[in-house]
C-alpha cells in the first residue's frame, strides 16, 4: 500500500443538532426528518462569516467523527446491493468527511442558525462554503444505482449498518 504524508485539519466549529444517535439520523438534508439545527463558529473564525448571511443556503464540510474505519465496498442506506464506497454517501470512508447543503435563517454572533440538517450533535464542522447554483447546480445528471431507489430518497433514516 502507498501512504502519503497525513493533512491535518482543526475544526472551525462545532455542529448542533437534535439527533443524538447514528441510528434513526436523516441521511441527507433533503431527508423528511431533516431538522432545524445551529452551527457554532469558533470566536477566532467569526471574522470570515462576513456577508454570508446574504445567502440562502451553505455547504458545511465536517468530519464524521463517529463512522466506523473505511470500507471500499459498502451496502447504502438506499440499497441492499454492495457498491464501490465512492458511488455513495456513506460514511464508512477513507477521509472521514461529510458535506450538507443546509439552508442559512440568520446568524447572530457566530452562531448560525440552519434548516435541513442531518448531521450528528457535536461533529467537527471543518469549512463553510455558500451555496451558489450557477456553480453548483449541474444539468444532464445521471445517478448510477440510484435511478431504482429515488422513491426511497427522503423517506430511509440511518440504522445501525455504520455504527
Amino acid at each position: 500500500m502507498i501512504t502519503h504524508p497525513p493533512i491535518l485539519f482543526h475544526p472551525i466549529g462545532i455542529i448542533h443538532s437534535p439527533f443524538k444517535d447514528l441510528a434513526g439520523m436523516p441521511i441527507q438534508p433533503a431527508s423528511d426528518s431533516a431538522a432545524p439545527g445551529t452551527v457554532e463558529v469558533f470566536p477566532e473564525f467569526t471574522p470570515g462569516l462576513k456577508d454570508l448571511e446574504g445567502f440562502s443556503h451553505i455547504i458545511l464540510l465536517f468530519h464524521l467523527h463517529q463512522a466506523r474505519p473505511p470500507k471500499l465496498e459498502v451496502i447504502p442506506f438506499l440499497d441492499t446491493q454492495s457498491h464501490g464506497v465512492f458511488a455513495t454517501r456513506a460514511p464508512a470512508r477513507p477521509n472521514a468527511i461529510g458535506l450538507s447543503v443546509v439552508q442559512l435563517i440568520r446568524i447572530e454572533a457566530g452562531i448560525l442558525y440552519v434548516e435541513h440538517l442531518d448531521a450528528l450533535d457535536g461533529t467537527p464542522l471543518l469549512d463553510i462554503k455558500p451555496y451558489i447554483p450557477e456553480f453548483d447546480r449541474q444539468t444532464e445528471i445521471r445517478t448510477g444505482w440510484l435511478e431504482k431507489a429515488k422513491e426511497k430518497i427522503g423517506q430511509v433514516k440511518s440504522d445501525n449498518r455504520f455504527v
